[in-house]
């Protein structure tokens, strides 16, 4: 994932919110396997949630409850995939503001 002297971005933070990063040599170790097995959860959970938005978009009925707690999981599901592409190594481009 990461290359030999570099370091792992984490798919969680710390107590204080600040990112959390993994320094070793060691892709099958406890931590490595702890943070893949996290983000392909998030990787899924992302996917189901994309399905989701279809299902409740192509729906007549517009609950804004729905709507809302829909906006906040996608939201959610979003900062997790970015913080995976980063850890991945693919910088996410900056976001083009209208």
């Amino acid at each position: 994932m990461t290359a030999h002297d570099e370091l792992r971005l984490l798919p969680w933070a710390g107590p204080d919110g600040k990112p959390c990063y993994l320094s070793t040599d060691d892709q099958g170790g406890y931590v490595s396997r702890l943070a893949d097995h996290i983000e392909a959860f998030q990787l899924g959970l992302a996917s189901q949630l994309l399905e989701q938005s279809d299902q409740v978009l192509d729906d007549e009925t517009e609950d804004p409850e729905e709507l809302n707690l829909l906006a906040a999981q996608l939201t959610s599901a979003l900062r997790d995939v970015l913080r995976v592409a980063t850890s991945r190594g693919r910088t996410p481009v900056a976001p083009v503001r209208p």
